[in-house]
């Protein structure tokens, strides 16, 4: 038997424990594996009653033991809050409660406890007086892969990617939570360079594509216009393109985005690279809302 999942509550005035208590509810009609929720067992209590739920909340000492009561019982390694959480309020009171979730999940994957962690939502304007300091969990994850898988190269930590999947299209943001006048700054060849390596090898190691197809899309208006309406496609993402051919990928681009998601387009390749969030956020939810993954 394999380890449980770590589910993180993620903010207690959130979504989170709904989802969490959902998830458990449908646990055998969607084949789910066990998982073990980190956080307040009280705020999940209280929600569970506010929802009209008689769900059974059991607090567990070990991830071991999580698995071992999953089918009778919804387990949770408790994490107690320093405020009552009230529903639609995040309180910053709790951020160190949130953050440490979060760590807590990345550590028992590294201890060999858990096979692979999930993070709930949070709110993540109250959680920067308690030290913070991402813009998001993906970024945070790249952190917590630095401190238990350190690198030994200062200057290459992790790159955390944040893949997109559905049935009908799997995108990858290259810049991720970053202001939009910051991305020409961080586009660069190495790093659409790194972000599409990974991407090709994902598809191949854990979805099995033996010659995986890429499209990146490019950042400005008609991929540039052949850089009459931005250079970037011509000083940066063609080179990037060439690169990785050069390397042997099936990468091909730079296209224009607005023509790059329609269903005759969607045919020609497994994933895009996008350029920044919402040229991969807009699509996938637009196509599979309450499917992508």
């Amino acid at each position: 038997m394999h380890a449980p999942l770590a589910l993180t509550l993620g903010d207690p005035a959130g979504i989170g424990p709904d989802i969490t208590l959902a998830a458990w509810q449908a646990r055998g009609t969607a084949g789910l594996d066990p998982f073990v929720v980190i956080g307040d067992a009280n705020a999940l209590e209280h929600r569970a009653k506010l929802l009209g739920l008689d769900i059974p909340i059991v607090r567990v000492g070990s991830f071991d033991e999580g698995r071992e009561t999953f089918d009778t019982g919804l387990p949770i390694r408790h994490a107690a809050l320093q405020a009552p959480a009230e529903v639609g309020i995040p309180d910053a009171a709790n951020a160190r409660a949130i953050i440490s979730a979060i760590g807590e999940s990345v550590a028992a994957i590294k201890r060999g406890d858990a096979a692979a962690a999930v993070t709930n939502p949070i709110a993540k304007h109250v959680l920067y007086g308690a030290g913070f300091s991402h813009p998001g969990q993906t970024e945070f994850l790249g952190e917590l892969a630095d401190r238990h898988w350190p690198t030994n190269h200062a200057s290459s930590p992790w790159l955390p990617v944040m893949m997109l999947v559905s049935e009908a299209l799997t995108v990858v943001p290259l810049t991720i939570h970053d202001p939009i006048k910051r991305v020409p700054e961080l586009l660069t060849v190495p790093r659409l360079v790194a972000v599409t390596q990974s991407v090709c090898e994902s598809l191949a190691n854990d979805f099995g594509l033996s010659r995986p197809r890429v499209s990146v899309a490019g950042l400005n208006p008609h991929a540039g216009e052949f850089g009459t309406i931005g250079t970037e496609e011509r000083d940066v993402i063609f080179p990037a393109i060439e690169h990785l051919r050069g390397q042997g990928y099936d990468v091909r681009g730079p296209f224009s985005a607005d023509t790059l998601f329609h269903e005759q387009a969607r045919q020609t390749y497994d994933a895009v690279v996008t350029i920044y969030h919402d040229q991969a956020l807009i699509p996938i939810k637009t196509l599979a809302f309450d499917t992508g993954v």
